[in-house]
Parts: C-alpha cells; sequence; structure tokens
C-alpha cells in the first residue's frame, strides 16, 4: 500500500517559485500622470512654504523651540530604548542593505535590473538634493542652538531637512513604487508612511530635529518617490546598456567557452551525395539538445505523489540456472541408474 506524502507549506512555496516566469510580460511602470503632477507641484509648494516660514522666522520657529522645550524624551522616559532602535529604520546604511537584499532577489527571479537600478537613481536623487539643501542652509540642530527664538540658519549645521526622515520615505517607499499589483501599491504605500511618520517623529522625541526638519524631510523624500517616472527612460537604457556589457562579455572570443552559438531548432545532416544506392541510408543526425536552465520551469509544478506509479516490466530477480519462470512447468530430469 502506497502512502502519499502531505505536501509542507515550503514544498508549496518552491512549487510557486518553480513557476515564476522568467521575465514578467508586462512590467507596471509608473507614468508622470496628471493626479502624479499635480501631487508633486503640491509637494514642492509645500517643500518652499516650510524653508520660507523658517527663514522669516514664523510661528513654525517658534513651534519648533516650544518643542524643543517641552523635551520629550524627559516626559516619556519609558519607550526611550525603543525609540532608539525603531529609529533605525530611517538610517541609510541599514536600511540600503535590507531593501536591497530583497530587490535583488527579485531581480533575480524576474530576470530584469529594473528594481535595482531605480533604487540607486532615487538613493542617487536623495544624497544630491537633500544634502545640497542642508549644507546650503546649514541649520544648527536643537542641541547645538545658540540663541533662544532664531532659525539657526547658515551657522554651519545639517540638519534641515531631516535626513532620517527622508531616507524612510525613499528607502520604504521605494518598495510601494515598484510594486507589481495597484493593491499591493497602496498597501505598501500605507505601510511607507506609516514607518516614516514613526521615524520622523522619534527624532524630534529625542531631541535630534526640529519639527520643521521632519516636515521638510517628508516633502523632500516624496518629491523624490513622484518624480521617478521622469527617469524611467534613463532607467530602462541603463538596463538595456548592463545587458548588453554582460553578452558582449560572455561572447569574448578570448573566454574559455565563449562566443557560443544560440539554441536554436535541429540542424539536420544530410547523407552525402557519394553514397551508393545499395547502401542502406543512415538516419538523419540531429544536433544535440540544449537542456533548458533549471530557473525556466516548462509546466506546472507536480508533487512527487501526484505522479503516476511507474511498475518496471519483467522480473527484478537476477537469472539464475536453477530458477525458472512463473507459471511454467520446469522441465523433466533424467533420472540415472538402474
Amino acid at each position: 500500500m502506497r502512502t502519499e506524502r502531505k505536501l509542507t507549506r515550503l514544498d508549496r512555496v518552491f512549487a510557486r517559485l518553480d513557476r515564476e516566469p522568467e521575465r514578467p510580460a508586462l512590467l507596471d511602470v509608473p507614468e508622470m500622470s496628471r493626479h502624479r503632477f499635480a501631487l508633486f507641484a503640491g509637494t514642492l509648494a509645500f517643500y518652499v512654504a516650510i524653508v520660507w516660514a523658517v527663514l522669516i522666522t514664523s510661528w513654525l520657529v517658534r513651534l519648533d523651540w516650544q518643542v524643543m522645550f517641552f523635551r520629550p524624551y524627559q516626559q516619556w522616559p519609558g519607550i526611550h530604548a525603543f525609540v532608539d532602535y525603531y529609529v533605525v529604520l530611517g538610517q541609510r546604511g541599514p536600511t540600503a542593505v535590507m531593501v536591497t537584499a530583497w530587490l535583488g532577489w527579485r531581480s533575480w527571479r524576474q530576470h530584469t535590473l529594473r528594481p535595482l537600478i531605480a533604487l540607486g537613481v532615487s538613493l542617487l536623487l536623495l544624497n544630491v538634493t537633500v544634502g545640497a539643501a542642508k549644507y546650503g542652509m546649514g541649520r544648527l540642530g536643537p542641541h547645538y542652538a545658540t540663541t533662544i527664538g532664531s532659525n539657526e540658519m547658515w551657522l554651519g549645521g545639517d540638519i534641515f531637512p531631516s535626513g532620517h526622515t527622508a531616507n524612510a520615505v525613499v528607502t520604504w517607499g521605494i518598495l510601494a513604487y515598484l510594486a507589481s499589483t495597484p493593491r499591493a501599491r497602496r498597501w505598501l504605500s500605507a505601510l511607507s508612511a506609516v514607518v516614516s511618520l514613526g521615524v520622523g517623529m522619534s527624532t524630534v522625541y529625542l531631541g535630534t530635529h526640529w519639527l520643521s526638519d521632519v516636515l521638510l524631510g517628508w516633502a523632500a523624500g516624496l518629491l523624490i518617490l513622484l518624480a521617478l517616472p521622469w527617469f524611467e527612460p534613463l532607467i530602462t537604457r541603463a538596463e538595456a546598456w548592463i545587458l548588453g556589457l554582460r553578452d558582449r562579455w560572455y561572447a569574448r572570443p578570448g573566454r574559455p567557452g565563449g562566443a557560443k552559438r544560440p539554441a536554436g531548432p535541429p540542424v539536420v545532416v544530410s547523407p552525402p551525395a557519394s553514397v551508393q544506392e545499395g547502401t542502406p541510408a543512415r538516419e538523419p543526425v540531429a544536433a544535440p539538445r540544449t537542456r533548458a536552465p533549471a530557473y525556466l520551469a516548462p509546466g506546472p509544478h507536480t508533487a512527487r505523489s501526484d505522479r503516476t506509479p511507474v511498475t518496471p516490466a519483467g522480473s527484478r530477480r537476477p537469472p539464475h540456472a536453477d530458477r525458472h519462470p512463473r507459471n511454467t512447468a520446469p522441465a523433466a530430469r533424467q533420472v540415472s541408474g538402474g
């Protein structure tokens, strides 16, 4: 009696991965629609308004000082340890490593470099824009403030806008930008908004940023995500250039095993014309078939228990002189003697 093995969750996961296509036929690439352009224009206006409010030392600067004197880390000391760990979700190094690992695995499964290149472009824009604003305005943070009530601008600081907040918006928002379905994009957008909001408020709690720094950091990160569709042609050309460079590297003459001819249909070699009419003609010789790579699953995955059992033909016993096949009478032995 044969018992069927029950598939575990890990078996189902690997079966799903085996059915993964080589490359999605239609990649959902966001475009610069009117709605997105309106959001970009509104966010840019909000960015300029925050900078202007800080420059003229408006009510926003007074609110910054009130929050600083409130000292949230002293009002709620019980959550200090948690906030110290949570704020790491906005640091550029750890978050970039985690997101790069996920997008690298996704690029390998889908055989496309677009996720990694889009992440690189977004981080490059983040470093250029936020870094230029930080060192251009040179605002000092709450711990290094010199004059009560001033905006602390152009004093050699690097706090405005908040780099932690902008990095959280871009790093976790890129997952929503690269989502393959609208539903996944909505859920990931909400998740990235919550994470970046928590990171920004954590810096205010710790006293490392003004409240206006966090507001400007949110706007700076959102501007980068909204502007990414303008860089999609550049991402496409970069991917094509990298893949072309890889193909030329594999096809170079000096490489061992290089310059391989792409696999095509079998080539039939006909027998030579000098073969005599009486000689039996040989069968056509086909070119050796190339085996498909392991990651290209030709059909749906079937478990071992679903396969049709094959019964071997014949007996499994080795031949023996004294044994006789079943259902046959043994030959009569000669009786010697008188």
